[in-house]
């Protein structure tokens, strides 16, 4: 088994979301999350959390995280299934990256 960072991203960063949202709207986006959190079962590792603004560091891209987690899967296909009906992406214009944690070599 491999485990998987899972980076949520959106156009809007998390925090403008929840302000933007009614309190009905956020127990039925939490009652989703936890749908899937119970379909995904043991696979949920950390289901994580939204994540603030962040910071670019170097010259690379402005990525728009707006929230993680951590799956454990025997493939990243496996990974990518786990994710393919996540209500974060009813999110319009939302995506979903998925990374597999590598071992450091000599470690």
């Amino acid at each position: 088994m491999s485990k998987f960072l899972v980076l949520y991203r959106a156009p809007v960063s998390a925090r403008e979301l929840m302000a933007s949202i009614t309190p009905e709207q956020a127990q039925a986006g939490m009652q989703a999350w936890m749908g899937w959190a119970e379909k995904a079962g043991d696979a949920v590792v950390d289901l994580g959390a939204p994540l603030g603004e962040g910071a670019t560091i170097g010259d690379g891209g402005n990525d728009q995280a707006t929230g993680f987690s951590i799956l454990e899967a025997d493939s990243q296909d496996a990974a990518e299934q786990l994710l393919s009906d996540h209500p974060h992406l009813h999110t319009p214009g939302a995506s979903i990256a998925v990374h597999e944690f590598l071992a450091m070599p000599g470690m």
